[in-house]
This record gives structure tokens, C-alpha cells and sequence, in this order.
């Protein structure tokens, strides 16, 4: 039987390029790469699926953290269980995880609970960042595309019988966005 090395790697926001982690991948002599792009912690991982797939018993997962590829450590930890059920190897590049040993199983299990640990602080941390931001008066989000002055005049020209194109292109945005400005003088 041929064992593979199958790499899977996870980018989670739009910001992020999966191009570092399949070069990686490559480098660490995988057959196959599998890539799922996405933000948050979306349960649905197609990719993730696929590789799973293809996974036999005797060829080695590889990953360039641990963070890409599970979301929390129960997850990580149910991963690992799945993978040393079907024989699957394990490893982590840039954190020196190979579960074929001891050491790289529990610490394994070690980064892991770090992992969830540091999410949870970061998590902590921005929705601490974003109350005391509320409290000076600010609020996230996007910043709104009109003005109140310009929702007005939005209003007014429509109501004069100006359509919704010709005022997106006169205010240079979309027809939904006049649409919601004449919803919001109603």
C-alpha cells in the first residue's frame, strides 16, 4: 500500500492568501492540496471534506498549523481522534507536530488547548475594544455611503421623477443603495 501526503490548508477572512500555505504544502511534498477559503467559523467545510475523502489509512495529514485546521480544541481534538482511527498521520510544519510519536501527540494536545485558549483572549479582547469604543460615542460597521444631506436630495429628485439609475450614477453608487436611501425617508 502507498501512503500520500495530503495537505489541507484554511484561510479564514478575504484578507488572508492560502498561496503561502500551499507553497509550504508543496515544499513538504504533499500530492495533493486541498484549500478552504471563508470567514468566521463557518461549521461547512467542503475542502476539508474532500481531503478527508481521499485519506487513507497510512498517509500523513499535513498542515501548516493547527489553527487551519480546526477551529476550536474540542475540534482539533475530534480531528486527531477521526485521523488515528483511520491511521493517519499528522503533521503540523511550522509547529514540529508529527503524531506518528509520543511527544507529537500530547503536544498536540498541548498547542491545541493554547490555541483555543488565545482565541478565546483575542475574542475577549476585541469585544472588550468595541464596548469602550461604544461608550466614546463610536460604533463599528461600515461607514454609510450618503450623507444625510444627500438621502435628502435623493428623496427630493426622485419624488421629482428622477429614476433610480440615473441617481446612482449621479451619487456614484449602487441602485440598492439609493433604494434603501428612499426606504429610509419614507
Amino acid at each position: 500500500m502507498t501512503s500520500h501526503r495530503i495537505g489541507y490548508s484554511r484561510v479564514s477572512t478575504t484578507d488572508q492568501n492560502p498561496e503561502s500555505q500551499q507553497d509550504a504544502l508543496k515544499a513538504a511534498g504533499c500530492s495533493r492540496i486541498f484549500v478552504d477559503t471563508f470567514t468566521g467559523t463557518k461549521a461547512s467545510r467542503p475542502e476539508w471534506d474532500r481531503a478527508r475523502d481521499v485519506l487513507r489509512e497510512g498517509d500523513t495529514l499535513v498542515i501548516t498549523r493547527l489553527d487551519r485546521l480546526g477551529r476550536s480544541t474540542k475540534d482539533l481534538l475530534a480531528i486527531a481522534e477521526w485521523l488515528s482511527a483511520n491511521g493517519i498521520a499528522l503533521v503540523a510544519t511550522e509547529q514540529q507536530i508529527d503524531t506518528t510519536t509520543a511527544e507529537g501527540r500530547l503536544f498536540f494536545t498541548m498547542i491545541a488547548a493554547f490555541a483555543e485558549f488565545e482565541h478565546a483572549m483575542m475574542q475577549g479582547r476585541t469585544l472588550d475594544g468595541l464596548a469602550a469604543a461604544r461608550e466614546r460615542g463610536r460604533v463599528g460597521g461600515r461607514k454609510p455611503k450618503l450623507t444625510e444631506k444627500q438621502v435628502n436630495a435623493i428623496r427630493v429628485r426622485h419624488d421629482a421623477g428622477e429614476g433610480a439609475t440615473d441617481l446612482a450614477a449621479s451619487f456614484n453608487v449602487s441602485r440598492p443603495t439609493i433604494y434603501r436611501a428612499l426606504e429610509a425617508t419614507q
